[in-house]
């Protein structure tokens, strides 16, 4: 990569009244800016089945949006917010978290911590028209969260149901606005299926059912993958230099079969749906490589892992894939599961990703770092024409079909 790369170069003015604060009332009503080999047009995203390249293979992120916020009043009338990121103990594992009774520990982010430096907090909940009193207490300070111990009674009342009644969607914090009932759904997409997320694959809001039919009675066919979208995809660079920006972690599920299905359509133009789909699909080459070069945590993809690793001399996406499918064969498992830091940035080469569904991202972000890579400098153009023709941004707003 180029070490010189200046985040400045990746500005652009997004003036408030530009972000979308709510959801158009249909999903697929949204404009969609269709980018085909430099060239730009509007459109709206439910013809969106007849504009994709027939031979084109959809991937989308099917984890579920948790709802990760619980409030808290202490005795005094502060109102403490413990935003829930990663389960801790007694599991790490979203799925087996979500299933734990009393007690439970998380990693979470604390709003108004300052007023809540220890002991117990409480608030009572109707789950099921029973009454649960569930208790928070700190108990350790992290370099950037908190570990907070959960605990109700009765006890055998599972975490799930504790966040869904209580919880409120996690929205992003440029919306400036507290989540309504609506978001509980809108902020999911209609393919949701495991819980982990605490934000939105937002290109995937696009889609409805019908929409979904469109596309596959074209002939053009889809793979499901799982990452788990942390708070970290909101983080900006801070530094001035992109080489000096520490990129966030997230777990991936890619199953045995979608490796075999990915392989066997390595004749597809592969699309992935969101920037979530397009970071797990790119980290299965690396996660390869390490297995090759005898890393035993070979499904574990650093930052800097694309840019430092040697890649032995005509070695392809589907001799990874191949060696995926092999090792998770040897290791009689069905399911890849691993975490990605990997960073995307203009200079990478894009090993699966042959266009992108997406939608627009905040200046100076990682994801549009992302974008750059994949379309270079005409991602300028496409904002330009976007902010220049009334497109909504960001998470609620209008989307992206890149084909560089």
């Amino acid at each position: 990569m180029n070490l010189s790369l200046t985040i400045e170069d990746f500005n652009y003015p997004l003036p408030d009244d530009r972000i979308a604060k709510y959801p158009l009332a249909e999903r697929d009503q949204s404009k969609l800016l269709w980018f085909n080999k430099g060239r730009i047009q509007e459109r709206k995203f439910f013809e969106i089945a007849d504009i994709l390249p027939e031979d084109s293979l959809l991937v989308f992120n099917e984890t579920r949006v948790i709802q990760a916020r619980l409030l808290f009043r202490k005795e005094t009338g502060a109102q403490i917010e413990l935003f829930c990121l990663e389960p801790v103990e007694p599991v790490s594992d979203f799925q087996l978290a979500m299933q734990q009774q009393s007690p439970v520990v998380w990693k979470c982010m604390v709003g108004n911590a300052k007023k809540w430096k220890s002991g117990k907090i409480a608030t009572i909940l109707q789950i099921k028209n029973q009454a649960v009193m569930l208790y928070a207490e700190i108990k350790e300070r992290l370099s950037d969260a908190f570990l907070v111990e959960f605990s109700w009674e009765p006890k055998e009342v599972d975490f799930l149901s504790i966040l869904e009644t209580a919880g409120l969607t996690p929205l992003p914090p440029y919306l400036h606005r507290q989540a309504e009932a609506s978001d509980k759904d809108r902020y999911q997409t209609v393919f949701a299926r495991l819980n982990g997320s605490v934000a939105a694959p937002t290109a995937g809001l696009h889609f409805t059912d019908k929409l979904l039919q469109q596309i596959s009675g074209k002939g053009i066919r889809s793979e499901k993958l799982i990452l788990h979208v942390g708070a970290g995809t909101f983080k900006p660079v801070s530094e001035e230099k992109v080489a000096d920006h520490e990129m966030h972690t997230e777990k991936i599920k890619v199953s045995l079969q979608t490796l075999k299905n990915l392989l066997a359509a390595s004749d597809k133009k592969i699309i992935p749906v969101g920037t979530t789909s397009m970071r797990s699909l790119e980290s299965l080459f690396w996660m390869a490589l390490n297995k090759l070069n005898g890393k035993t945590n070979y499904t574990v993809v650093d930052q800097w892992a694309p840019y430092e690793t040697n890649i032995p001399e005509g070695f392809t996406t589907k001799n990874a894939l191949e060696v995926l499918i092999q090792t998770l064969e040897d290791e009689q498992k069905d399911l890849l599961e691993g975490a990605t830091q990997m960073i995307i940035v203009p200079g990478y080469q894009y090993r699966f990703a042959q266009g992108l569904i997406t939608n627009f991202h905040q200046p100076k972000s990682t994801l549009l770092l992302l974008v750059a890579a994949l379309v270079g400098d005409s991602w300028k153009d496409a904002y330009e024409y976007a902010l220049n023709n009334n497109f909504r941004f960001l998470s609620y707003g209008d989307s992206c079909l890149f084909l560089p």
